[in-house]
């Protein structure tokens, strides 16, 4: 089994279960970037080489072998030009999303199968469960830490081949486990930001990394009345108050980013509430395929408890979402995943 370890808590252990288990496993950590690569100069120290190196460790204290696996060039295509050019585009993009789907469960799994490795082995919190000749894709146990809304674009083939061995675990008993085996990153914390955005800074990242500064424009009304002037779309998200700039005499939100006409429409936030979208590259995991409406739960942002939709499909990779109650703040780019309980019944992207 080819174990993807990032240094963190969770792959560590995830490791340690399998080899638990009587499993030959082999220990890997994808290099995604190079420092040029994200605006770090070539004399700083990476956070991701200690990464590296508690993932190594880990895998030594185990007794398993280890290799870094250079994804580079794939990850700066696949995952850092998608997430710029979808905010250039005013998109709200998830790379971590992007991540699994082109990195983890693409080009890991093929190079398990290259290497005549059985499956994969990542730190998620998740299940997948076999059921009527079908792979399912569940919440984890533990849901206050549940990962199956970053999966959602999980093939059956992909999830034949993957194991996730937390799934049943909660973060404590990771821990426990962690420290218990006297792992280096026992008490590492979580990583919260995007891993190529050091400082969170999204638009200084993108001005940076493409050599070009984004251009100020109109913030608008709903009406088209000019309020006044914004620093860059790529600085703003729907749903966002904060960092405006302005003063109104009510509090005024990001509505929309138009980039045609370089504006940003603010408003007020009652008129942030929405019942429908559409979505596309939808990818069916719980059925092959719908043909009619269907009833079923959906979430339009990761930390979202899910809310009752009608979902229509329209083509064969795109849906009409239709929620029974307006949702606050639906952001293109964003992703929408749709539950039965706790399967994903499949996910796209909201458009």
């Amino acid at each position: 089994m080819l174990i993807a370890m990032s240094g963190g808590v969770d792959s560590s252990v995830a490791a340690y279960i399998m080899k638990q288990r009587g499993c030959d496993c082999i220990g890997v950590t994808m290099k995604l970037f190079d420092n040029e690569d994200i605006g770090m100069g070539s004399d700083k120290t990476c956070c991701s080489l200690a990464d590296t190196q508690d993932a190594r460790n880990v895998a030594c204290s185990m007794d398993m072998p280890f290799y870094v696996l250079n994804f580079a060039e794939d990850f700066k295509k696949q995952v850092i030009d998608r997430f710029v050019s979808a905010y250039q585009k005013g998109a709200t993009p998830n790379p971590c999303i992007d991540c699994n789907r082109y990195m983890k469960f693409e080009k890991l799994l093929d190079r398990a199968e290259q290497l005549g490795l059985d499956c994969i082995v990542t730190g998620h919190y998740a299940r997948i469960e076999y059921s009527d000749d079908r792979y399912l894709l569940k919440k984890a146990a533990d849901t206050t830490k549940d990962q199956s809304y970053v999966l959602y674009s999980m093939t059956q083939r992909q999830l034949s081949r993957t194991v996730f061995p937390l799934g049943e675990l909660c973060k404590s008993e990771v821990r426990r486990i962690a420290a218990e085996q006297g792992f280096i990153n026992a008490d590492k914390g979580d990583s919260q930001d995007i891993c190529f955005v050091r400082d969170g800074d999204y638009a200084g990242f993108i001005e940076n990394y493409t050599n070009t500064e984004c251009q100020s424009g109109d913030f608008v009304d709903t009406h088209g009345n000019i309020l006044g002037r914004h620093k860059g779309i790529i600085r703003y998200t729907v749903g966002q108050r904060r960092g405006i700039g302005l003063s109104f005499d009510s509090p005024m939100y990001v509505l929309s980013k138009c980039t045609d006409n370089n504006t940003v429409t603010l408003c007020q936030g009652d008129e942030l509430y929405k019942k429908s979208f559409d979505a596309d590259g939808f990818n069916w995991i719980a059925i092959s395929a719908a043909d009619a409406p269907m009833r079923t739960k959906a979430k339009i942002r990761y930390n979202q408890v899910e809310q009752w939709a009608t979902v229509t499909p329209t083509g064969e990779d795109t849906v009409h979402v239709e929620f029974d109650q307006p949702q606050r703040a639906i952001a293109k780019g964003q992703a929408v995943v749709l539950y039965d309980g706790d399967i994903v019944v499949g996910g796209g992207v909201i458009k």
